[in-house]
């Protein structure tokens, strides 16, 4: 072989070698993003999608996964309005898109049922929904972010119990009004425990259907039966029913919110001035997380970072870590590491306790709900005291 020959051959091995690295260093890691983007619940799904996006924008600008040379998370969409879309649209994600893990749903019963399909499917999901059987049907592709919906329930009456008796005037009476999906059952099921155990009488205990136009009845047995506390568990449009039609009646009670609808800017748009003074159990809240995080939603989404635009953020921080830990896009290898994460860095220390670690069944061990408080334009952390960042008001807006 001649001179010339061999420079060829050489200059054809180092393009090849070159390209090669080229593609390597700029491939992507796809993963699966299921949320309400329409419909009514689609103000979740929108303030998750933004804070999963942001989360994916600042891994991929510190380098996007390493291990894999530098691969970029891509977020793959699939719009999931009710939960009987779950089980296809995770599917497709699954078998044409070949994402190597999955983030979702805002939603309890979209999540079960997208979680039937990982499971068997073999490729992780890691979710921000409260429901107990998410985690406690045995499954070994699936992880919550957050503590379970009877926590929730059970913290919502235990946080506002220990605030009023220390101001001397612990609750007798109280109203539980909920959904009747996964989400609100469930934390309906731990408000009504915490209560009997502190031997608080339960005068209003009523599910209403998901959708429900007209909270007249539910208003008035709640004003005929006088509580000292109401426990509504609501999603958005029924969220902004209740708290009005109460306020219209004259029913001037605390009201503390299930989370979902009650903490989410257009509820306080809704509501203007009947929103002040509202508290509510959250999963995270911006005056707690990363100040980076929080400024840059604020500047790009024009509002302050919501409780599902963070979990969900910290959700997709989570699998981000596990992808870099095992150095690879096959689902199973992820699904490894995700059962050893323990994590307290980055966007997953945005969680109350700042930390993240999966037990046997895939819940997070490490966190826990938070009381808010409606002040003005903003939701502030009023409970636990350890983390509050002020004292609660228990006097709420007529």
């Amino acid at each position: 072989m001649n001179t010339l020959s061999l420079k060829k051959l050489y200059l054809g091995v180092l393009m090849a070698t070159s390209l090669s690295f080229s593609a390597y260093a700029e491939d992507v890691v796809k993963i699966g993003m299921i949320q309400p983007l329409s419909g009514p619940n689609a103000v979740f799904g929108i303030n998750s999608e933004r804070g999963m996006q942001l989360a994916v924008d600042m891994i991929n600008e510190n380098g996007g996964i390493k291990s894999l040379g530098g691969a970029k998370l891509e977020l793959i969409p699939a719009d999931i309005p009710t939960p009987n879309t779950a089980a296809q649209a995770t599917s497709r994600l699954i078998s044409k898109e070949k994402v190597s893990g999955i983030v979702g749903h805002f939603a309890s019963s979209a999540t079960l049922g997208a979680s039937e399909v990982t499971e068997r499917m073999k490729v992780p999901l890691v979710t921000f929904a409260f429901a107990d059987q998410i985690t406690s049907r045995g499954y070994k592709y699936v992880f919550q972010v957050t503590p379970k919906g009877t926590v929730f329930g059970a913290d919502q009456f235990n946080y506002v119990y220990d605030m009023m008796k220390d101001h001397g005037e612990p609750p007798k009476k109280i109203a539980i009004m909920y959904e009747d999906t996964a989400y609100g059952t469930t934390q309906a099921k731990g408000l009504r425990v915490a209560a009997k155990e502190k031997g608080v009488e339960i005068v209003v205990d009523e599910a209403y259907p998901l959708g429900i136009t007209d909270t007249t009845p539910l208003i008035n047995k709640v004003k005929s039966t006088n509580p000292d506390i109401i426990f509504p568990v609501s999603y958005f449009n029924d969220a902004l029913l209740l708290i009005r039609g109460m306020r219209q009646q004259g029913i001037d009670v605390p009201a503390i919110g299930g989370a979902a609808g009650y903490v989410i800017d257009d509820f306080r748009k809704g509501l203007g001035e009947y929103s002040e003074g509202i508290m509510s159990v959250a999963s995270s809240n911006q005056d707690l997380a990363p100040t980076d995080f929080v400024k840059r939603y604020k500047e790009k989404y024009g509002v302050f970072a919501t409780h599902d635009a963070i979990s969900h953020a910290v959700a997709v921080d989570v699998l981000a870590k596990a992808i870099e830990k095992a150095g690879s896009k096959d689902p199973k290898k992820i699904r490894d590491a995700l059962s050893e994460t323990d994590t307290c860095e980055g966007i997953a220390s945005a969680i109350p306790g700042g930390c993240v670690k999966f037990d046997d069944t895939g819940l997070n061990v490490k966190t826990f709900p938070l009381l808010v408080q409606w002040r003005g334009d903003t939701l502030v952390t009023v409970y636990p005291k350890s983390v509050a960042k002020a004292s609660p008001v228990l006097k709420q807006s007529k």
